[in-house]
């Protein structure tokens, strides 16, 4: 096996590892600690940690320790959050969610930043075009780490349904579940029902276990690539504090950036919807928590398969006709769910909308990161400040589920809906900016 490619498998199989913990916890929080919105709190704290270190700490952490060690170093603030987990409380989560948080932008700056220089080396290695192998080893990628949400809620699933946490649910109940939730209901349904906390324990267990591997893996088996710390040797002084975040506000002058900063941004809000409000307003509300786990194997399966496939087909068909699949499957599932009022009877239409949501989210997830990398010139300022800045936009987005216990579903949708609609005038007005078909 090409040397390129195990690397990309140590990447690949270290976040499946990671985030087989990470993606299960996320999809449970607003369900497993609703009292005084810890659970929301949790996430918006992670979110918003990222937003503020993504502006600087992703240049500084590269820079010093090379892509490998930033992805362990990073890795590890993940784990201490599910070791946090075990004793839930504002004095144990919230430090561990900033902690996450601070590793979150480090971490994806330096994943995709490695992925695009070991991409493009093979390409000049092969003589082949440098955007169809990046796009190819994204693909690889996505195509295993969305699989980790199959593995993390299959988990989930399973312990959760050792016991069963509820009975038959009253009719009146269902009908404040869907779009006409609203999140600071206090009366008593599926998602008040909380499994018992031997169990909680023994699923937190195993999600800190496999995070635990995912640093071992990539500290042991991981090749350090030595082109950022080369070039950083080179220069007469270390960027400062303040100069790397000016250096960060001076990109937003580039109109290309300004644009495609839009495209993450509506990717994290449709993913903050999917793991905060589709699992407790339409899933634990209708079916319960233990089925959180099945619906979301369902969108991570389908969005695997799917990263993989359009990772082969965008240089046949480029980026727009794949922006516009994903912008149409998108806007008709938000419409149908702002008319849609879940039951238990209608088991099959809950996969439906979660797999349909993984079709598009697959667009999102590949094609931004190819974008990304299109952009980037392969100078250290500009390449990890740039990838902060895009960052920023991904996470700062998904810091939405702090407005969960203030809304209604529908008017999150309502902005779904909208954001979707705006979405293909973003790309196409990013790819003319962007320059030639080369990109």
């Amino acid at each position: 096996m090409e040397s390129s490619l195990k690397n990309v498998l140590v990447v690949s199989f270290g976040f499946l590892l990671l985030f087989t913990a990470f993606g299960g916890l996320q999809n449970l929080q607003s369900s497993l600690y609703r009292e005084e919105g810890l659970g929301v709190a949790a996430l918006s704290t992670i979110y918003g940690a990222v937003l503020v270190s993504s502006m600087f700490l992703p240049s500084v952490l590269i820079k010093k320790l090379g892509c490998k060690w930033s992805i362990v170093i990073s890795m590890c603030c993940y784990v201490a959050f599910s070791l946090g987990n075990f004793y839930a409380s504002w004095y144990t989560l919230i430090p561990t969610s900033i902690m996450l948080g601070l590793g979150a932008a480090p971490l994806w700056s330096a994943h995709c930043t490695y992925l695009t220089i070991v991409g493009n080396t093979r390409a000049e290695e092969a003589g082949k075009i440098g955007k169809n192998v990046v796009n190819q080893y994204f693909g690889i990628f996505f195509l295993v780490f969305q699989s980790s949400g199959v593995w993390g809620n299959l988990i989930s699933s399973l312990v959760f349904g050792q016991k069963p946490t509820q009975g038959a649910i009253p009719e009146e109940n269902l009908l404040s579940c869907g779009a006409s939730d609203c999140l600071m209901a206090t009366a008593s349904t599926n998602s008040t029902q909380s499994p018992s906390q031997e169990l909680i324990y023994t699923l937190l267990g195993i999600y800190t276990g496999s995070g635990v591997l995912a640093v071992l893996l990539v500290a042991t088996f991981l090749q350090p690539i030595k082109d950022v710390q080369e070039k950083s040797k080179g220069e007469e002084k270390s960027s400062s504090f303040w100069s790397t975040l000016l250096s960060t506000f001076k990109l937003l002058r580039d109109k290309r950036l300004c644009l495609l900063v839009l495209l993450p941004v509506y990717s994290g809000f449709q993913q903050a919807f999917l793991s905060g409000d589709y699992t407790r307003s339409y899933v634990t509300c209708a079916l319960g928590i233990q089925f959180v786990g099945y619906v979301m194997i369902c969108f991570s399966a389908t969005n695997a398969l799917c990263s993989v496939l359009y990772g082969k087909i965008s240089q046949y068909t480029g980026r727009i006709a794949l922006y516009m699949l994903g912008t149409g499957i998108h806007v008709s599932c938000v419409i149908a769910l702002l008319l849609w009022k879940p039951h238990p009877h209608q088991l099959a239409v809950f996969f439906v909308f979660s797999g349909l949501w993984g079709m598009a989210d697959a667009v999102w997830q590949t094609q931004n990161n190819v974008m990304q990398g299109a952009f980037l010139k392969f100078e250290p300022d500009d390449k990890h400040v740039f990838g902060s800045v895009v960052e920023s936009g991904v996470f700062g987005s998904r810091s939405t589920p702090g407005t969960n216990d203030y809304n209604y579903s529908h008017a999150r949708l309502a902005i779904l809906l909208n954001g979707s609609q705006r979405r293909r005038e973003k790309q196409k007005l990013t790819s003319a900016f962007l320059g030639s078909p080369k990109l």
